[in-house]
């Protein structure tokens, strides 16, 4: 499973000072229409955002404060998570529900992350920043494969799909092994993820408990697996916890943190 990680708060929650603020307490939805795309953009592309940028990727020393010049490519993207109504079988529920627009930063050296945004008030605001362009490329990677059709993923294995219509297909590896690389009707996908996630939607007993809102692990319980998972070399000084709980993950990596993405190698979109 690509996990992805908050890093060490000492380290790096200074970074998002003054910008960061918490998606929960936007008390907002997104809208992905060319008005909000490109508001969203404008908020990435801000000096203030840049300026952190800038910190951001000189934070491990493979670029220098001041050579990093980061700039903002192409266009915000919708990103999409898996519902909780659909998971539930509600009738006429979509299958993903918007969550935030991403907007994806080049470093001068070649290094990338994603910007997430959403509406606070009038304006957008950078709640996290993510290292890698996922949310980008799996968006053209669902455009190219099913046009028309709704990217999404489902954050309790990190897989990416596109759906449109009564098909679903997988975008990577996980979601090969989720739904096999034909992909599947989106019927069968729903009875998946019934039975996988069902028990713990919110209202739930397992919600009641107090585990990551219902819909995925406790941070002890992602932080256990993360450190399993954990590499010995690369980037392993980071706090390994990983972020693959679902629902209320958004509100929680909005907190002052970074989000760093660690990928494996093998098939990429």
């Amino acid at each position: 499973m690509t996990l992805r990680r908050l890093s060490s708060a000492a380290a790096v929650a200074a970074l998002l000072t003054g910008l960061c603020a918490s998606y929960a307490a936007a008390g907002e939805h997104p809208t992905a229409t060319a008005d909000s795309k490109a508001a969203a953009r404008q908020a990435a592309a801000a000096p203030a955002t840049l300026d952190t940028l800038s910190r951001f990727f000189a934070r491990d020393g493979k670029v220098s404060l001041t050579a990093a010049a980061p700039r903002i490519q192409g266009d915000a993207v919708p990103v999409y998570t898996l519902s909780p109504e659909f998971v539930a079988g509600r009738a006429g529920a979509s299958v993903a529900k918007l969550e935030y627009l991403a907007s994806t930063a080049v470093s001068s050296d070649g290094q990338k992350a994603s910007l997430w945004t959403v509406p606070q008030g009038t304006t957008w605001k950078v709640v996290n920043i993510a290292t890698g362009d996922d949310e980008a490329r799996y968006a053209a990677a669902g455009a190219s494969r099913l046009p028309g059709g709704t990217v999404f993923q489902e954050p309790q294995i990190n897989a990416w799909y596109v759906q449109k219509g009564a098909t679903v297909l997988p975008l990577d590896e996980d979601a090969v092994r989720a739904v096999g690389a034909e992909g599947t009707t989106l019927g069968a996908y729903q009875k998946r993820v019934q039975r996988a996630y069902g028990d713990k939607l919110p209202g739930s007993a397992y919600a009641k408990s107090g585990k990551a809102g219902g819909y995925g692990q406790t941070p002890e319980e992602a932080r256990a697996q993360a450190a399993a998972a954990a590499p010995t070399g690369g980037d392993s000084a980071l706090t390994a916890t990983s972020v693959t709980a679902g629902a209320g993950a958004l509100a929680a990596l909005g907190l002052g943190t970074v989000a760093l993405r660690r990928r494996r190698g093998g098939n990429r979109a």
